[in-house]
């Protein structure tokens, strides 16, 4: 098996995040937390690459959503995708205790990285390309550590009992 346990997090990448939002929410998902105007640094295809992003989580049980909207117009994955005329589901992530094993499995498998970072913040991650024709157009691999932990279990008891109310909340 080349990924790690069970797939934690479906994200999206879209072109208009608030009405992805308000569908996501009229679908009962919530709260989200959201932050917007942040900066990632990676490797995009070997080569440096900073996005200014906003992006958003919320929880339905078990399962952790990500929507993410680039902000800027700098080559990226995420540009990739909507650039090509897609908007929406974009990945399956899955995190992993042990990192580097779930990453030399997933070079083990050929499939190759085309966005990685985080080695100067709270966690690493890389998203492989899997073979065409796959479940997925990106999977994520995302290092669990004591913030990354933290992040997801403050995400998923907020949604436990959520009535509703603060539908979208602002962090940072």
């Amino acid at each position: 098996m080349v990924l790690p346990g069970v797939v934690r997090q479906i994200g999206y990448v879209v072109t208009d995040f608030d009405r992805t939002l308000a569908g996501l929410i009229e679908l009962g998902i919530g709260p989200w937390f959201v932050l917007r105007g942040i900066e990632q640094s990676g490797l995009y295809r070997g080569e440096p690459c900073t996005v200014t992003l906003t992006i958003g989580f919320a929880n339905s049980g078990d399962m952790q959503f990500e929507v993410i909207r680039q902000d800027n117009d700098v080559r990226s994955i995420y540009r990739e995708f909507t650039d090509a005329g897609h908007d929406g589901y974009h990945q399956l992530a899955y995190w992993a205790e042990d990192f580097d094993a779930a990453l030399a499995a997933g070079a083990a498998a050929g499939w190759p990285v085309v966005w990685s970072g985080g080695q100067d913040v709270s966690a690493r991650y890389a998203y492989f390309e899997p073979p065409t024709g796959g479940a997925a157009t990106i999977i994520e691999l995302m290092e669990l550590t004591p913030t990354t932990v933290g992040m997801a279990e403050f995400v998923r008891s907020a949604a436990q009992n959520w009535d509703g109310s603060e539908p979208i909340r602002v962090l940072g």
